[in-house]
């Protein structure tokens, strides 16, 4: 068989690969938070017989933009915005510390503040639990205060503070759930020059119109690559059409 078809195949499964990734951006441009995918192409020669410009096409992930996006004031007084650089930390449902940028919280009917997915939000000195029939409120470096909700007079109950960090983007990685970890799989420490946006959602930093264009681009790639599998094909027909007429 050809090894035009090799070559052909490697490239239509590759540019299927970037497709599916090009796809979930596109299906986040509205998530908050949302950092977008960056994926290359990159070419490895063969080794074996053959002329060196063959070569294998391969999907390269290069990593996530973690360019910021901007802000979406909600008045909600349970959404916060990262101010800058930084990440909120949660819990995974794999059990481990996670980071994101989407400060859309909830309070649980148990009051433990958790993400809009369900994920618990961690604090300084673990989970964060809200006194019912009370107001929450959250100062700028993510300290977390509550006062008690109607015409009663009370002093404000500070609860904790969110954990926020900082680690050097080189260090995080990306998992299956949209959730970043560093790789090393441990906990980045807190990082009290990190600070929120109370009442704002910071938006997706994806590019729709980029997106758009790259799908395009990218079914056009795949659309050359069958066509060079049907040339291979014909080529091998026509092939042994000639050698049973020469038999």
């Amino acid at each position: 068989m050809d090894k035009l078809i090799y070559t052909a195949m490697t490239g239509a499964s590759h540019v299927l690969q970037q497709q599916a990734a090009v796809s979930e951006n596109l299906a986040n441009a509205s998530t908050p938070g949302f950092r977008s995918m960056l994926n290359t192409f990159r070419a490895v020669p063969l080794i074996g017989e053959g002329l060196p410009t063959r070569t294998f096409v391969v999907d390269s992930t290069s990593g996530s933009d973690f360019t910021p996006a901007a802000f979406q004031p909600t008045g909600r007084e349970l959404d916060v915005a990262i101010n800058g650089a930084g990440w909120i930390a949660v819990q995974g449902a794999d059990g481990r510390e996670a980071y994101t940028r989407n400060g859309s919280f909830e309070v649980t009917s148990n009051g433990v503040l958790q993400t809009r997915t369900g994920l618990t939000v961690a604090g300084d000195a673990g989970p964060i639990t809200i006194p019912p029939d009370t107001e929450v409120t959250f100062a700028k470096d993510g300290t977390i205060s509550t006062v008690p909700s109607g015409p009663q007079a009370a002093s404000v109950v500070v609860l904790g503070r969110l954990k926020l960090v900082n680690p050097p983007e080189g260090q995080l990685e990306r998992g299956g759930d949209g959730l970043f970890r560093l790789k090393d799989g441990s906990n980045a420490p807190a990082d009290a020059t990190v600070g929120v946006v109370p009442g704002s959602l910071e938006g997706s930093n994806v590019n729709t119109v980029e997106a758009l264009v790259n799908m395009i681009s990218l079914a056009r790639k795949f659309d050359m690559q069958m066509k060079m599998l049907q040339s291979a094909d014909n080529n091998a027909r026509q092939a042994s059409q000639i050698m049973n007429i020469s038999a």
